[in-house]
């Protein structure tokens, strides 16, 4: 987890921004609003989830993965690298 209050006051922000996003499309197929706009709220949602999943991956790896040499920090900024590719 974050290691600095902000940083978490931010990620919990964040992710109450995403449920109230996820409450809209809730509400949206309630409403039986068109499938086009249901779609892009949840392609919404779905990039605040993976930007938030980036985000703790990336302190998780640079705050806890075990480094002993100066190649430990290359791997895992490549590692990094790697996860967000797959996360957009």
């Amino acid at each position: 987890m974050p290691h600095l209050s902000r940083e978490k006051l931010d990620l919990v922000n964040r992710t109450k921004k995403i449920v109230g996003q996820l409450e809209g499309v809730e509400r949206a197929l309630g409403q039986d609003e068109p499938c086009s706009d249901v779609l892009q709220r949840l392609a919404a949602a779905r990039g605040a989830i993976n930007s938030l999943m980036g985000e703790l991956m990336e302190d998780h790896i640079r705050n806890h993965m075990p480094r002993k040499t100066k190649s430990a920090e290359e791997a895992a900024d490549d590692l990094i690298e790697i996860v967000r590719t797959y996360l957009k």
